[in-house]
């Protein structure tokens, strides 16, 4: 069969033709200029005069050499319409057909074992079923799946076995509208402080539990000797429980110590250094050596807790009360693992602030020195009142408590100075932890001799005197 352009006017003027699809026939000549135009066109595996490699090779094609002008046209050729492919007798070549034999096993096998995966994936989660945010009719709940895997490193205590520990929950050392925390002594084992979330199960919605896995977590992971260390949790349904296990501070939170007005009780120059330059390594080694960055919720001197040595634990007990505040508010999605979600303000925003945890460190540096509050109704903002010494050397003592006798002036100067980097408005300048705990190490003289030094020092102004 021939093609010419005086033959095929009947296919050219249909105005609906957009693909013409001539493949695999033995058409012979040259392909019609009216075709050429055309969005798609195919004329592979014919016996065109063309350069084309896809045409049949000459042993196929029975050695045809049309002529240039030649004008017969096939009679089929005219009532092709709007067809856009026709065979004579004439399949797809074989190898085509066996790659696509081949190529559609390994897509449903590929298909089959994921699906496979999935349910066994699925079987292995033990889950929940929680609201996802409390509705008026309490009637839409979703599937909140606890995934194994999250908290498998993590032990998890029994109610009835901290009960006992704490002596029927009696031991109260601390509290707060959203927690309560108890005091309490393993069976031969540490002693502990518990945290229980106060809130009704009514309350708990699926926001909060995936909070709360990923809460366990992240303090889990946590290893540091000015972190406090995570022993385990609770979560029962019968009674509603949701509890952490720390590792007990026995000498109560900072806060408490530099508010104390019983005499005796005031810590002297070199121990208030000591655990300065802690909470900076509690708070690098959080901000640079744990991946994501890990800040606590609220730091101050309450979110501080000294051991039996004095050495200060940073323990993030203050997030309960920021999430509570916010679940609300917030909404977020549940994977089909439950685990991977979007908790927006939380855990996320926790990594990125950094910079908020060095401004407080800072004000920090402030209540530490002074032994005053960070805010009084009195008094104001210690950071305000603070300004007008911290740069000037001359009345730099001023901020120097005043019960405090047997200070370095020297480690005065220093503080300050980490002091006003981390109070500086502009966010984008102040240094990071590694600088600010680089700076106070090498700077900050906490031995024994340099103690005595400063004790003979005055001593001796005061003979002078």
């Amino acid at each position: 069969m021939y093609a010419s352009n005086e033959n095929v006017t009947g296919i050219c003027r249909s105005p609906q033709l957009e693909v013409a699809d001539f493949s695999y026939n033995f058409l012979v000549g040259s392909i019609p200029k009216c075709l050429e135009f055309l969005p798609r066109l195919n004329f592979q595996g014919n016996c065109l005069q063309s350069n084309d490699p896809k045409q049949r090779p000459s042993t196929q094609c029975g050695g045809a050499s049309p002529a240039k002008s030649q004008p017969v046209v096939d009679h089929q050729f005219h009532q092709l319409g709007n067809h856009v492919r026709k065979h004579h007798g004439l399949s797809e070549p074989t190898w085509l057909l066996a790659l696509e034999i081949v190529a559609g096993t390994m897509v449903g096998s590929v298909c089959l074992i994921a699906i496979l995966a999935a349910f066994q994936r699925c079987n292995n989660k033990s889950s929940i079923i929680i609201p996802w945010k409390k509705s008026a009719s309490q009637k839409y709940h979703t599937a909140v799946y606890i995934d194994p895997e999250i908290l498998k490193d993590v032990r998890r205590y029994s109610r009835q076995e901290l009960e006992e520990a704490c002596e029927d929950f009696s031991n109260i050392i601390g509290s707060s509208p959203d927690s309560v925390v108890y005091k309490g002594t393993m069976k031969g084992g540490p002693e502990i402080a518990v945290i229980s979330l106060c809130i009704k199960e009514e309350h708990w919605t699926g926001y909060l539990e995936l909070y709360f896995q990923r809460e366990v977590a992240e303090l889990a992971r946590l290893n540091h000797e000015n972190t406090g260390k995570l022993l385990g949790y609770c979560r029962e349904s019968n009674p509603f429980s949701r509890m952490l296990v720390f590792d007990y501070a026995s000498n109560g939170t900072l806060h408490e110590h530099l508010h104390c007005y019983e005499e005796g009780c005031q810590f002297s120059w070199t121990r208030r250094m000591k655990i300065i330059i802690g909470i900076a390594r509690g708070l690098k080694y959080l901000h640079t050596e744990v991946e994501p960055p890990f800040t606590i919720s609220e730091l101050n001197s309450s979110a501080v807790y000294l051991t039996e040595e004095f050495a200060p634990k940073l323990v993030d007990f203050e997030s309960w009360k920021t999430i509570l505040e916010r679940s609300e508010k917030n909404s977020g999605s549940i994977s089909s693992q439950g685990a991977v979600c979007v908790l927006p303000n939380s855990l996320e925003a926790r990594h990125l602030d950094t910079k908020g945890n060095i401004h407080a460190f800072g004000v920090l540096l402030l209540e530490i020195i002074s032994g005053r509050p960070p805010y009084c109704k009195e008094k104001g903002y210690l950071v305000d009142w603070a300004k007008d010494y911290l740069e000037k050397p001359e009345v730099m003592s001023h901020l120097v408590n005043s019960e405090l006798k047997n200070y370095r002036h020297d480690d005065l100067k220093v503080i300050c100075e980490v002091i006003t980097l981390c109070i500086n408005p502009d966010t984008t300048v102040r240094p990071s932890m590694q600088e600010l705990c680089s700076m106070l190490e090498s700077r900050i003289d906490t031995s024994v001799s340099a103690d005595l030094k400063s004790s003979l020092a005055w001593a001796e102004l005061a003979l002078l005197a």
